[in-house]
């Protein structure tokens, strides 16, 4: 199960059409009449697409596509490792949160991540997308990193128990405490900065005990929550 957020400008989400996280939902005169359609680049390249090949697959999306109603591009998948897998330490800024690895992505140096592609995205005429884990980094965690805006830092919002069954990239987020609701705001912060339009939220189903949750309920609502404040106040 993935949560789809779009991050852009004017976007009417579920929660404030009066949906809840839990499915229950009252009919919204701002449904689109199709699901996003676009470019995914974990169905072609995994985890190791580089910036050259983002801007390729744009570049052929814009003249060919666009016009059929396809404006998404969606870099998948572990862009801030060096080989697109969990190896290492991932690219963090000092807040603790993920940047594009700069060998990959070489317009995200000096502290542009993702805003110079997602300008050039723009440029097409397109949307910019791309995929997160839900949680911190665990690298975050082992150096106990600050969280932006707050005195709190990574140890006070990770779940060390909470972890995703087919990734060691991550820890899950306690949100039920501040430092853990400020985590998420601070990453959609950093997206809305960036020019992000659409988070693919990845493991957020497939919750495994001690909780006994069928799906993670409380960080989907919290990630949510920071997505809609920051698409209305970037």
């Amino acid at each position: 199960l993935l949560l789809l957020v779009l991050l852009a400008q004017g976007v009417h989400f579920g929660a404030q059409q009066g949906m809840s996280v839990q499915g229950a939902s009252t009919p919204s005169a701002a449904l689109a009449p199709t699901p996003p359609m676009g470019w995914n680049s974990y169905d072609c390249y995994g985890g190791d697409v580089d910036e050259q090949e983002v801007k390729a697959n744009a570049d052929y999306m814009a003249e060919h596509l666009a016009r059929y109603g396809w404006n998404y591009i969606v870099v998948d998948y572990y862009w801030y490792y060096a080989n697109g897998t969990v190896a290492g330490v991932p690219a963090m800024d000092r807040y603790g949160r993920l940047v594009p690895d700069p060998k990959r992505f070489p317009s995200s140096i000096n502290g542009q991540g993702f805003k110079p592609l997602a300008e050039y995205v723009h440029s097409k005429g397109l949307k910019f997308g791309i995929h997160i884990m839900r949680g911190i980094p665990r690298a975050a965690v082992d150096e106990n990193l600050p969280i932006f805006g707050t005195a709190a830092h990574a140890r006070d919002a990770a779940n060390l128990l909470n972890t995703c069954s087919w990734s060691k990239a991550m820890y899950g987020v306690d949100v039920s405490k501040p430092a853990g609701r400020a985590y998420y705001d601070s990453i959609a912060r950093l997206y809305a900065q960036w020019g992000v339009d659409y988070i693919k939220a990845d493991d957020m189903s497939r919750a495994e005990d001690p909780y006994g949750e069928i799906y993670h309920a409380p960080e989907i609502a919290a990630l949510r929550h920071a997505m809609t404040a920051r698409a209305c106040h970037s």
